[in-house]
């Protein structure tokens, strides 16, 4: 199919953040792959409360469809994040990612 809907579909992929990044509480994980292809990914991701230390090696783009979150970049910027919030993370971004409530996003990937 050329056109098609982004929702969850089917059974998601459950994961947890690496034990070694993991700040606070015990999130869980849960990812809708709609593509994936020649270094592109998009799809649904979702996760309860928690906090876990990132490091990108991708561009990212976000909405967050629901919940609310907090991204800490080690630099000491600060994004909260909720609702109808769109952003972009690029390559060599490091910091925290702090779910506050479960949050549910749709994504683009691309790594080159």
């Amino acid at each position: 199919m050329l056109i098609e809907r982004l929702t969850p579909v089917g059974d998601p992929e459950i994961t947890r953040p690496d034990p070694a990044r993991l700040i606070e509480g015990d999130p869980v994980h849960r990812t809708w792959t709609a593509e994936e292809e020649a270094g592109l990914y998009c799809g649904i991701w979702e996760s309860t409360p928690g906090a876990w230390r990132v490091c990108y090696d991708e561009w990212e783009y976000c909405r967050i469809l629901a919940g609310r979150s907090v991204i800490e970049g080690a630099a000491g910027e600060r994004l909260e994040v909720g609702p109808g919030d769109a952003f972009l993370i690029r390559p060599g971004f490091q910091g925290i990612w702090r779910v506050i409530e479960t949050t549910r996003k749709d994504y683009v990937i691309l790594i080159r």
